[in-house]
């Protein structure tokens, strides 16, 4: 998108203007209308520029080309979404997550069971790539534990949270680190190791903090999570060899296949294991590849973790990211971002600068508009020009774009997440925030290694 025609220079205030009402109408359906999909405010705001632009005098036809540019520049993500799909699915019929699942539940104990509530989750979270089912399945059952011992349910939730979001960070299953990475075009499996540098320092606090905080006399039935487990184990899907796509997937990675490849070979062996196991009729596989795998007969909670993936559940995603890039691909072709970018140039002449300036657009896309797709798209392709021109490599900024957009949406009470999780763990946005500790964590992290330039890769994308 970034070798874009503009087509007009519009004024610093005209452009200033264009961008709070865009802003405006993002975000005031997204915070006032319930259950608003952020693809309608979108298709309106894409609907305002192309009314702009053509009282603007900027033919359709030309702000057509824009948007089609956009979309062009990434149709990696759209491809990558497909596989991903298809991956979850057959990780599922395989029993690979299932198993995955089984074996991470032994970690809960009373003693430290915030630090543990921490590490399942996030377990659980990178198997399956979902905070949100992380929270809505396990968390509930894990704050119905933390009720149960009388304990405090603010840093149950923030330990909950905070180890969801962890998980659905690093997962190359979830839809956000695969958008972060597609967005700025860096190959998946090298962002999330990239990732590394701020991950794992907040997962070692994170850690700390509620090993800390955990009641380390404290003595319960535990009775339930043995119960969760045997429910698992009922799925038939619990089995020895079920982890080697794992650890294919894993080798591929240290060797730096590309994704792609990567997942159809982890895919195919995952395929070969499920026939092995369970042998699907190829009427059943051909359904489970495309609307997901699903699983009767056994308890919901279970139903809502096992019944996922297939090319069916990424449509959401990749309509998203089509209508964004559209949408950016307007702003970029009416003069609005690069009017916006040649009045900061100057600013904007070092990395630490430039970070700085990405956490800040991702966390007012978060806390305006509540929506953290927009804020990985907006900010991805707003100053992936700025790092071009740093010669700093596109994974430092994909990694900024996770740890000021991904993890921070839990922490706004209208954000999307923040509304979830608080209705589904009855603690309020503002209530387990402090104890969120993975989620800011990240954030200062990013903020300290853009000033210090510390694990900052130079370069272009290899």
């Amino acid at each position: 998108m970034f070798d874009l025609v503009q087509h007009r220079k519009p004024s610093l205030v005209e452009s200033l203007f264009i961008i709070l009402i865009i802003f405006i109408l993002l975000g005031f359906p997204m915070i006032a209308i319930p259950n608003m999909t952020p693809h309608i405010p979108v298709l309106v705001s894409i609907i305002f520029l192309i009314l702009y632009g053509m009282f603007q005098k900027v033919s359709f036809k030309k702000m057509q080309e824009s948007m089609i540019q956009s979309v062009s520049t990434s149709m990696g993500a759209i491809y990558l979404f497909f596989f991903i799909g298809i991956l979850i699915s057959v990780l599922m019929m395989s029993g690979a997550i299932p198993t995955l699942m089984y074996f991470g539940l032994d970690v809960i104990s009373t003693k430290v069971f915030y630090l543990s509530t921490f590490c399942i989750t996030a377990i659980i979270g990178i198997s399956i790539g979902s905070s949100l089912t992380t929270v809505a399945t396990l968390g509930v059952a894990l704050m119905g534990l933390s009720n149960a011992f009388g304990l405090n349910p603010a840093i149950t939730a923030g330990a909950i949270v905070s180890g969801a979001f962890f998980g659905d960070k690093m997962s190359p299953l979830s839809d956000t680190t695969g958008i972060a990475a597609s967005i700025v075009g860096v190959d998946l499996f090298d962002h999330i190791k990239n990732m590394l540098y701020t991950t794992l320092p907040a997962f070692v606090i994170s850690a700390i903090v509620f090993g800390a905080f955990s009641p380390w006399n404290q003595a319960g039935d535990i009775s339930s999570v043995a119960a969760f487990k045997e429910d698992i184990l009922s799925t038939g899907l619990v089995h020895s060899y079920a982890l080697l796509p794992f650890l294919l997937l894993l080798i591929f990675s240290i060797f730096k296949v590309p994704a792609i490849i990567t997942i159809i070979f982890t895919s195919i062996l995952s395929l070969m294991i499920a026939e092995t196991h369970t042998s699907y009729s190829l009427q059943e596989i051909g359904t489970f590849l495309f609307s997901g795998f699903s699983k009767t007969g056994v308890s919901e909670s279970i139903a809502s973790l096992v019944s996922r993936g297939g090319i069916n559940s990424m449509f959401f995603t990749i309509t998203i990211i089509i209508l964004a890039l559209s949408l950016g691909g307007l702003l970029f072709g009416l003069g609005i971002i690069p009017t916006l970018l040649e009045s900061i140039a100057h600013f904007l002449n070092s990395a630490s600068r430039a970070t700085i300036c990405v956490v800040i657009t991702a966390l007012g896309v978060n806390f305006i508009v509540g929506e953290q797709y927009l804020s990985i798209l907006l900010a991805g392709k707003t100053f992936k020009p700025v790092y071009d021109k740093l010669h700093l490599h596109s994974k430092n900024l994909s990694r900024t774009l996770e740890d000021a957009g991904t993890v921070i949406n839990p922490l706004v009470p209208w954000g999307v997440c923040g509304v979830f999780i608080t209705s589904m763990l009855g603690v309020p946005t503002l209530v387990y925030l402090p104890f969120a500790v993975f989620c800011y964590s990240s954030l200062i992290l990013t903020v300290v290694f853009g000033f210090t330039g510390l694990t900052l890769t130079k370069g272009g994308n290899e």
